[in-house]
């Protein structure tokens, strides 16, 4: 029986835009190797150092402007980041309304220091507030680990406070979700484009 809520964030709660993202790279820093680094759920190199909390993101930015355009700074790295965001999930808003008053929810990424706060900010502006919404947030640069770890999910299941088979987590990576039913978790895979009401519905 669940009695908790995980979401992953993109990809389930915030749509991602590859494309953008490279095009942003490209376009605004002159960085052509983004597609070296770039992935739809397990970023590489440097952008997954970041996200596993071993390389900061004062380090990554330098890291990225040292192949960059001449001229380019900090900021122009974060907005090229926030390029790979696009719009909130249209039916999260009501769903998490509706599940926040009968579940504790929490958020469980794989995410860094760059991209968390456009993310939250995100949800804000489509009527979710992350601080009053969720009870966790469980984020893969502050925990310093990564899905589809074993690790992650158990930490994740230890500060829940409940048993595994009680908490439902939805992620769009088939691994990730493999991952979770690993240890346990009622994990379930939202596949791009479809319902997450749907998905959700027993709920």
């Amino acid at each position: 029986m669940a009695k908790a809520v995980v979401f992953d964030i993109g990809g389930v709660l915030i749509e991602l835009n590859m494309e953008r993202c490279i095009r942003g790279f490209r376009e605004i820093l002159g960085f052509e190797r983004i597609t070296e680094l770039l992935d739809p759920y397990h970023q590489k190199g440097i952008y997954g150092d970041m996200e596993e909390g071993i390389l900061s993101a004062e380090d990554f930015r330098s890291q990225i402007l040292a192949d960059s355009r001449p001229g380019c700074v900090p900021s122009d790295v974060d907005r090229a980041m926030k390029c790979l965001l696009d719009r909130v999930n249209p039916e999260a808003p009501a769903l998490i309304a509706r599940l926040r008053g009968r579940y504790p929810l929490y958020l469980l990424s794989n995410n860094n220091p760059i991209s968390m706060p456009f993310c939250l900010q995100a949800l804000r502006d489509a009527g979710v507030n992350p601080e009053e919404t969720f009870a966790g947030q469980f984020i893969s640069c502050e925990m310093k680990m990564l899905k589809p770890s074993a690790a992650f999910y158990r930490e994740a299941v230890r500060r829940v406070g409940l048993p595994a088979g009680e908490i439902v987590f939805i992620d769009d990576n088939r691994a990730n979700v493999d991952g979770a039913l690993a240890v346990g978790l009622d994990a379930r895979y939202y596949a791009s484009g479809s319902s997450l009401v749907e998905l959700l519905k027993d709920l």
